[in-house]
């Protein structure tokens, strides 16, 4: 049955369809807000998949170019993989809704949100979230729902909810969290160096709109809601659970995860794993599928009671403590910048690379206030960083995301296009993991930036901080700098990066139902005296200043700016003048249309020269001045000379010497550089130059 549902929300109507379409999935809400318009639909199988030991959940956001009325580029005109806004969608739609499903569920659950209809004003990332949660607790799927989300902007100083186009581009912050009725469970954030107090302020602001919208999701539920399907529960068998514990006992499982050294923690377990597999097979082997599961909860359970109960860290750090840093710069010796940064077991190696303008990456997708970015960052992640081997296979989403949360810290602290007008790329590969590679590869950004020259505001750093909880909201021990064993046995994985002044980026991944306002405070000003040491004590000393000019073997921009209308005589008929600036000078030339010229080389003398050349195209001939040309051509009656590519003028042969002249070759071949002088305007109004008046 159809039904409409429809609330105001930060000035715009949010209306839900239940029942008008996609009537054969799980559930389905056609969500309308503003003029933007998502389908959004929840589908499960009707049984579990075999063979796997965890909860097999696929979220998609499919951006349609004829929501925003274009047609896909190239030869085959329509659309291709998911773009990197789509799958940085999917990965926030996914986090707030995975931790809400139940953890033994291995039904194939997708929800797919397919963006129909696009007002720039009403964000369909937003509506798709909404429209995931919405769907799914109507849906027959068990789910521990609700979930809302808010965007928050800030305007002048003041924060702005789901803001429209045009208050996004002036803010300088773009906040989103999800929350359940009680509690905040996701947060992602960019900020221009936001104060943590702000920062706190602005989640929980939206914390309290997402209560109102998960109202308005109640009456949708309380109305078509469908009961909740029944599933086949996968959980260790308790006999094989009690008898595992008993033959390894509990001091033995401690004493192998009570390392700071991963292969060997790794290498305990699998010791562990194969007496179990021995004894298994004689004993029980109905028992043997259950076996990688049981090692799993014994060895989370030992690792949660170690640090909750026992107050000890696997690798016996203190709470607070990080483990041991270091930084460098310069690694590699002809790349335009590269640093590295060592956290632990973990090591990021990020190389920048400097281009001209022109170099800028594109953006052809759904939102029309981003088509290009100058700044790219990429993330790397080999098997070999964590001792596997695998064929490479290009980016994932979990690559993609750790490379965009990159982008996004840095981004505020980077110069602006007029105070430095290149193209910047920055590539981090992970040499080695074991915890909040992400967060390393910030700072080894930051440093790779500085010493290739790029001109930042100021240092930013990234630090990820843990928890694990107990059975009551004030049970819980938050953990500096998690290494990989803390994040998988873990509650949390809260990533912020930031300066001196203030926050840059936040990423916030949960595995349990929401955190309280108290343990977000003190997690994000746990991140801030973290970043504090980091930027002071291991970065600071290692480069404290972008170097003062880009090196030896980067490239090389000189910008000026030119009168728009002679745009045109600078790049000529089919780019022909241009062309031949390029082809003399070997530079790269780019051109705004407000009249920026960039002019990009290694060679200074070839930029300087290039630049000559086009400030000679575009300034008029002035009558007295003095110039320099090239024979290109001999007639008769005079020669011609080219003073830049497209801009000539003629010496008449009685203007080439103080003695008569019978025949010019006799005083000039092609290809001799003479000065010459401007005469000004002849009868028939053209520019004409002497050689003999020159002073």
């Amino acid at each position: 049955m159809y039904k409409s549902f429809s609330m105001e929300l930060a000035g715009r109507t949010l209306t839900v369809d239940i029942g008008r379409v996609a009537a054969q999935a799980n559930g389905a809400a056609f969500m309308h807000y503003g003029d933007t318009v998502v389908l959004s639909t929840a589908t499960a199988s009707d049984k579990p998949r075999e063979g796997i030991d965890f909860f097999p959940l696929s979220v998609e956001y499919e951006e349609k170019l004829y929501a925003v009325g274009k047609i896909p580029g190239g030869f085959i005109k329509r659309e291709g993989k998911a773009s990197e806004n789509a799958i940085l969608t999917s990965r926030v739609i996914d986090r707030p809704m995975r931790p809400l499903f139940p953890k033994d569920y291995r039904n194939d659950v997708t929800l797919n949100n397919l963006v129909l209809c696009v007002d720039q004003d009403c964000s369909p990332e937003l509506t798709a979230m909404l429209g995931s949660a919405i769907a799914t607790c109507i849906s027959d799927i068990p789910f521990d729902g609700p979930t809302a989300s808010t965007m928050v902007g800030m305007v002048d100083g003041e924060f702005v909810f789901n803001p429209t186009s045009a208050q996004r581009e002036k803010s300088t912050l773009a906040l989103t969290v999800a929350s359940t009725r009680e509690k905040v469970i996701m947060i992602e954030a960019g900020a221009n160096e936001l104060p943590e107090d702000k920062m706190i302020e602005a989640i929980f602001a939206a914390h309290e709109m997402n209560k109102k919208v998960i109202e308005f999701i109640d009456t949708i539920v309380a109305e078509c809601g469908k009961p909740k399907h029944d599933y086949v529960k996968f959980d260790t068998p308790q006999e094989l659970y009690d008898d595992m514990v008993n033959f390894i006992t509990q001091e033995a499982m401690e004493e192998a995860v009570f390392t700071d050294v991963k292969q060997v923690r790794e290498a305990n377990i699998k010791e562990i794993t194969e007496r179990l597999t021995t004894r298994y097979e004689e004993m029980n082997p109905d028992w043997l599928p259950y076996l990688s599961e049981a090692v799993y909860k014994f060895q989370k359970k030992t690792v949660r009671k170690m640090i909750l109960k026992d107050k000890k860290r696997p690798d016996g750090r203190g709470m607070t403590e990080i483990r041991k840093l270091a930084a460098e710069i310069d690694v590699l010796p002809r790349t335009h910048g590269s640093g590295m940064f060592t956290r632990g077991q973990t090591q990021v190696l990020t190389i920048t690379t400097l281009g001209a303008l022109a170099e800028t990456q594109r953006l052809d997708g759904i939102d029309e206030n981003e088509t290009g970015k100058r700044y790219m960052h990429h993330y790397n992640f080999p098997s070999y960083s964590v001792g596997e081997t695998k064929p490479s296979r290009g980016p994932g989403r979990r690559e993609i995301g750790h490379g965009a949360l990159a982008v996004r810290a840095l981004v505020p602290v980077l110069p602006s296009e007029e105070e430095f007008p290149y193209a910047i790329r920055t590539v981090s590969e992970v040499l080695e993991s074991n915890g909040s590679t992400s967060q390393g590869s910030i700072c080894a950004s930051t440093l790779s930036l500085m010493a290739a020259g790029v001109p930042i505001k100021a240092m930013v750093a990234g630090i990820s901080v843990g928890l694990v909880t107990g059975d009551t909201d004030d049970d819980y021990i938050i953990l500096t700098d998690i290494q990989g064993l803390e994040d998988f046995f873990g509650d949390m994985d809260f990533k912020v990066a930031g300066t001196h002044k203030g926050i840059t980026a936040i990423q916030m991944d949960i595995k349990i139902h929401g955190l309280t306002r108290e343990i977000i405070e003190k997690a994000i000003y746990r991140t801030k005296e973290a970043r504090t040491y980091i930027l002071d004590e291991v970065m600071a000393p290692v480069i404290s200043q972008p170097r003062p000019e880009v090196g030896p073997y980067s490239p090389k921009i000189v910008q000026i700016k030119i009168d728009p209308t002679k745009i045109g005589d600078v790049v000529g008929q089919r780019g022909k003048t241009i062309n031949a600036i390029i082809e003399q000078t070997g530079v790269k030339i780019d051109i705004t249309d407000d009249g920026a010229v960039s002019v990009c080389g290694v060679d200074k003398e070839s930029i300087q020269k290039a630049v000559e050349m086009v400030k000679m195209i575009v300034t008029d001939f002035e009558e007295g001045k003095t110039y320099t040309g090239k024979v290109i051509s001999i007639k008769d009656f005079g020669a011609f000379i080219e003073f830049a590519p497209g801009k000539e003028g003629m010496v008449h042969i009685s203007k080439i010497a103080k003695h008569r002249v019978e025949h010019i070759e006799d005083e000039l071949t092609l290809g001799d550089v003479v000065t010459v002088v401007c005469l000004g305007q002849d009868k028939m109004g053209r520019i004409s130059f002497s050689i003999k008046d020159v002073q």
